[in-house]
């Protein structure tokens, strides 16, 4: 009988590290990919959301390493109040730039929302944004998101990402003086800079090591 019990208790000690293995921790994830955007008025980190808004993410990330952003200007700039509006920028009317348009992804579909330094794809229809993307200063949920009432089809449009450093270099460029009869092709008359802030570089971030 003290035989077998000590075979027993061998098993069951050699058996030991094999159970805390299945009881470990999953495996960390991989952090959120970050770009890093350099412009004449100073950089910004930002945090894409490749995991919640997985196409309209990849469209941006496509955009930046192809490298269709690098020169690109801030060309629209809206302004409510101090600290208060948004900012755009994209190929505008560049075509050279601009790749095909994208599946739409809606804030209720991802759970993301048009808050303070949030980045979004501009649109028309549902289906139709590609390479125009808008920053938030301060709280547009209210009427950017799906379901809450704007634009017409009431899906709102795509949040994909938010600056996670430099929000200070997006206070400068909400500060852009604007030309008041300057427009495209008729839109954003009283939107758009005299002098944009134009963008230098935008590079993904290495992944920090795990």
């Amino acid at each position: 009988m003290i035989g077998r019990r000590a075979l027993l208790i061998v098993a069951a000690m050699l058996a030991a590290p094999a159970l805390a293995q299945d009881g470990a921790a999953p495996p960390a994830e991989p952090p959120l990919p970050r770009v890093t955007i350099v412009t004449t008025a100073g950089t910004m980190t930002v945090e894409v959301e490749a995991k919640k808004a997985p196409v309209t993410a990849a469209n941006f990330l496509r955009y930046v390493d192809q490298k269709k952003l690098d020169g690109v200007g801030f060309y629209r700039v809206v302004k409510v109040q101090d600290a208060f509006g948004f900012v755009q920028f994209g190929a505008l009317t560049d075509v050279s730039r601009i790749l095909p348009p994208i599946k739409h992804e809606p804030t209720t579909q991802t759970g993301l929302s048009h808050v303070d330094g949030v980045l979004s794809v501009a649109r028309l229809a549902p289906g139709t944004a590609r390479g125009e993307f808008t920053i938030m200063i301060g709280d547009h949920s209210h009427y950017m998101d799906a379901g809450k009432g704007a634009p017409d089809d009431n899906l709102g449009y795509a949040a994909f990402g938010r600056v996670v450093e430099g929000r200070d270099v997006l206070l400068k460029i909400l500060e852009t003086p604007v030309d008041p009869a300057k427009n495209s092709q008729g839109a954003f008359k009283g939107e758009m800079p005299a002098s944009p802030v134009r963008i230098i570089s935008a590079r993904r971030l290495a992944a920090p090591p795990r």
